[in-house]
């Protein structure tokens, strides 16, 4: 499957009830939307897929299309580049133990409980490289 199919795929889940719900609001016959999601919403027409992104908030990142952001990532990302190195750093520590607290839900029980996520923020600004 490929990136923006399984982004639109999470984020009717997230966003709406059902497939069916989804389709109903954006005004896209159930059987195209259900037809983008099996096959890949690169062979659905240009129309559809900007009609299904735009209804998502999913926006390219590059022109060439290959990476898509949601509104909520392109908050994020926006108020990311506000922050100062202190700022960036600290996000990046953290993003580092979500990350890992969530890969690890993922693995078999038993390897979970072997891995101690630990956390090393420093209280001092990180040096500038």
């Amino acid at each position: 499957m490929d990136n923006l199919t399984s982004i639109v795929r999470a984020e009717i889940a997230r966003q709406y009830k059902s497939v069916r719900q989804f389709a109903f609001a954006v005004n896209i016959p159930l059987s195209t939307i259900n037809s983008a999601l099996h096959n890949g919403i690169g062979g659905s027409s240009y129309d559809t897929v900007v009609q299904i992104c735009k209804a998502l908030g999913i926006k390219p990142v590059s022109d060439d299309a290959a990476h898509y952001l949601t509104e909520d990532a392109l908050h994020l990302l926006e108020q990311y580049a506000q922050l100062d190195n202190y700022g960036r750093h600290t996000i990046s520590s953290v993003m580092q133990v979500e990350y890992d607290r969530c890969t690890e839900l993922s693995r078999p029980r038993a390897k979970r409980a072997a891995a101690v996520p630990s956390v090393n923020v420093s209280t001092s600004e990180p040096e500038a490289v």
